[in-house]
């Protein structure tokens, strides 16, 4: 990933924030027919290893998880706040007209070696855990033992579970730091106005203000 100086996020709250806040990952994997990519909700356990662990799962149907034999080196994009960004909204556009349109975004490229899961326990575990982690602001959460035990089982044998053990995080915030504080900040009270109010946030946060 192209990533100027200004751009990098090394600080590893922010990389864990960005994964934690935006969970719905594209897992890109190298197949016999070239790249592919799968849109999944991970777990993120920040504890183990260098870089932290993924787990999810995948449909017992997707290839994916045969063509990706243990050990394949894979990638996770974590793809987070976002939105476009109009020259109109930089005071110094009205001055000198010298400006451009551009995209503010937050990402992270989860680098790792995955292993593939197929027993029942495991993926068990997962679709427990994602359910209470994503369930937790319902009035009331659904659980498992919602449903009939066997229709549960069913549904737990149509899925594989997979995990990730990553050795590489890479972050990028792009949120106006190569631009002047007031142009930075006109666009982030555009953002705010137009309910983009967590990158507008982001984007006060990411340079001195004027």
């Amino acid at each position: 990933m192209y990533t100027p100086a200004h751009f990098a996020v090394q600080d590893p709250a922010s990389l864990h924030r960005i994964i934690n806040e935006h969970p719905l990952g594209i897992l890109v994997t190298p197949t016999g027919q070239g790249m592919d990519a799968n849109h999944i909700p991970f777990e993120f356990d920040p504890s183990v290893g260098p870089c932290g662990l993924l787990k999810a799962h995948v449909a017992r149907a997707n290839p994916l998880w045969q063509q990706c034999r243990d050990g394949a080196q894979v990638m996770v994009v974590f793809r987070g706040k976002e939105a476009y960004i109009s020259p109109n909204w930089y005071p110094s556009k009205h001055e000198a007209h010298r400006q451009v349109p551009t995209w503010n975004y937050e990402v992270v490229h989860a680098h790792g070696w995955l292993t593939v899961h197929d027993d029942e326990k495991y993926v068990r575990g997962i679709v427990g855990r994602l359910t209470r982690t994503h369930e937790a602001p319902e009035p009331k959460p659904w659980k498992m033992s919602d449903s009939a035990p066997d229709y549960i089982d069913g549904m737990l044998k149509a899925i594989v579970g997979i995990e990730i053990r990553l050795d590489r995080l890479e972050g990028k915030a792009k949120l106006g730091q190569n631009r002047e504080p007031r142009d930075r900040l006109g666009a982030a009270d555009t953002l705010a106005v137009r309910g983009h109010d967590g990158l507008s946030q982001a984007m006060r946060q990411a340079g001195p203000l004027p």
